[in-house]
């Protein structure tokens, strides 16, 4: 069989249903003969981001699949690549290659060496024999050990070569690997001991599933619980012992509690340090249970590393804890200081949260969205900047992987590909992106891919006119030259790309707007609700 045939075989075997792209990339038509649906996006970074998402709603049990045109093609998809990488999100990505003859000469874009830098793996297929033993390789790095995009290069001049006959190629195996007991020992008898200690759960504990786990060690030793931006959702925010999220913005809870921690036990997280995380308080006794052995003391001192699937360690230290902890601790105490904290934290934001203003305060706009949804049946993500600064603190999701929260790079106009990519995955759900106008001059006119594709998401949009948290750092170019001015009617654009679009600048219509905008996902139909908004730039940062 042809190359391509046998590549699209490999990817059916291995349960990939989608294949987002843009031409030319042979690969697209070899995958619609093999039934595998192609979702041709208008720019490549989008197509990243969708196949991002699918990897990400299904904890990497789909895997996310995006291929390209050589050169420019692959050039333009370099950020959407970087994005899955420092996002530890495994996508296969699969570039077209200049000839073998011209690969390896300037001025050509060479993807498996360019991309190297910022992949898990990446490889040429320089012999349709071997096909199979490179998708073996690239499948077992997607699919084992820590997340992240995968390359596989096709040279032009590959698709007429012959790969033996029967191909030889099943799907590769799924492990997982579990800490040192007697690490888990150590680990268990801090927590067990701990006057006050924290849990920080990070997405890891969305790819193992290991939800039920981290409520069950939560409850047994009364432990409170926050989660990484990429980790949210992983505790339902509702529980007790939730604390909140933690970016950027953050409730109250969240860094008094990790302020007044004496043991703070990380599963399945980096603790990288990033602007838009949560700072570790200095001088802790840390417990960190990761996928990856290099993220060991890479940014905080850990006492205790426990090196696993955060599933298999959380099952340890419940084992191990229930020897001496045999039934649920007491949580009244400290789950009424967390209530007294929120209560205490929403009143002083509930003015923004419910404020009558027009134009509309973007709080209040997300507050009305959560309180209108189905939230046990919605997937909601944020763009970067103001959006995700103004949703994550206050949004509460109760459903695991209900909540695409990212932040480790901050691409504007992220929100949109994994909006369209979690319906791909999950067709069931409402699902939403929430963007501010600046990120929709980055990848807007992918709304007409949601149109094109039958992709029906919900699309809110925050407009001021304005790039507003940058107004504090550019007086000067503001006031001579209106340099952080935007604008654009965006429900316009919306409507004229067949999609539904709608202008809200009242309070009383931002209800019922969502209500016809959910209405109107129902038929199939891709929304877009367009908020005119105030430019607000506080945010709930911590000590406020």
């Amino acid at each position: 069989m042809k190359l391509g045939t046998a590549i699209a075989e490999i990817m059916k075997r291995e349960g990939i249903e989608i294949l987002c792209g843009y031409p030319v990339n042979h690969l697209i038509e070899h995958a619609a003969n093999a039934d595998i649906r192609p979702i041709m996006v208008r720019q490549e970074r989008i197509g990243l981001h969708m196949a991002d998402a699918i990897s990400r709603v299904t904890s990497g049990r789909s895997i996310g699949a995006f291929c390209m045109q050589h050169g420019p093609g692959a050039e333009n998809a370099m950020g959407g690549v970087a994005q899955c990488f420092g996002e530890s999100v495994p996508v296969l990505v699969l570039p077209m290659g200049y000839a073998r003859r011209l690969a390896n000469i300037e001025p050509n874009f060479n993807s498996s060496q360019a991309m190297k830098a910022f992949a898990k793996s990446s490889e040429p297929i320089n012999l349709a024999a071997e096909v199979g033993n490179i998708f073996r390789r690239a499948f077992t790095k997607l699919k084992n050990g820590r997340g992240g995009p995968v390359i596989v290069e096709i040279p032009a001049d590959m698709w007429n070569e012959e790969v033996p006959e029967p191909l030889n190629y099943t799907p590769v195996l799924r492990t997982r690997y579990g800490a040192d007991p007697v690490h888990v020992k150590e680990a268990a008898a801090l927590l067990i001991g701990a006057k006050r200690p924290v849990i920080y759960a990070g997405q890891g504990v969305h790819y193992a599933r290991a939800w039920p786990q981290l409520r069950r060690l939560a409850e047994r030793l009364a432990i409170p619980v926050t989660t990484s931006l990429g980790g949210k959702s992983s505790f339902p925010e509702t529980h007790p012992l939730s604390l909140g999220s933690g970016g950027l913005a953050v409730p109250r809870a969240v860094p008094k509690f990790l302020a007044e921690a004496d043991v703070i036990f990380g599963i399945g997280c980096s603790f990288t340090e990033t602007s838009f995380g949560i700072a570790m308080p200095k001088g802790k006794t840390i417990i960190h249970s990761t996928l990856d052995p290099a993220h060991l003391n890479k940014d905080v001192e850990a006492k205790i590393g426990l090196v696993g699937d955060a599933g298999l360690v959380l099952d340890a230290l419940l084992e191990e804890i229930g020897k001496s902890v045999t039934s649920d601790r007491d949580a009244k105490t400290v789950a009424a200081e967390i209530a007294a904290l929120h209560e205490e934290w929403l009143a002083k934001w509930m003015p923004k949260l419910k404020s009558n203003d027009a134009p509309l305060n973007p709080y209040r706009v997300l507050w009305d969205l959560q309180h209108t949804v189905d939230i046990h049946n919605t997937i909601i993500t944020h763009d970067a900047g103001s959006p995700r600064d103004q949703l994550s603190p206050f949004w509460k999701p109760v459903e695991p992987l209900s909540y695409i929260g990212w932040g480790k790079t901050t691409q504007l106009g992220y929100g949109l590909g994994l909006a369209m990519g979690a319906k791909l995955a999950k067709p069931e759900k409402l699902c939403i992106n929430v963007w501010g106008d600046a990120a929709i001059g980055f990848t807007g006119m992918d709304f007409e891919t949601a149109v094109r594709e039958r992709i029906p998401i919900m699309s809110i949009l925050l407009n001021n006119f304005s790039m507003a948290i940058e107004l504090k750092v550019m007086p000067i170019s503001t006031e001579k030259y209106r340099s952080t001015d935007i604008s654009g009617d965006y429900a316009a654009m919306a409507r004229a790309f067949g999609g539904y679009g709608e202008r809200v600048t009242k309070p009383e219509d931002i209800i019922p707007a969502i209500k016809r905008g959910i209405a109107k996902t129902k038929e199939g139909i891709p929304v877009l609700l367009e908020f005119i908004t105030s430019k607000e730039t506080e945010v709930s940062r911590p000590g406020t």
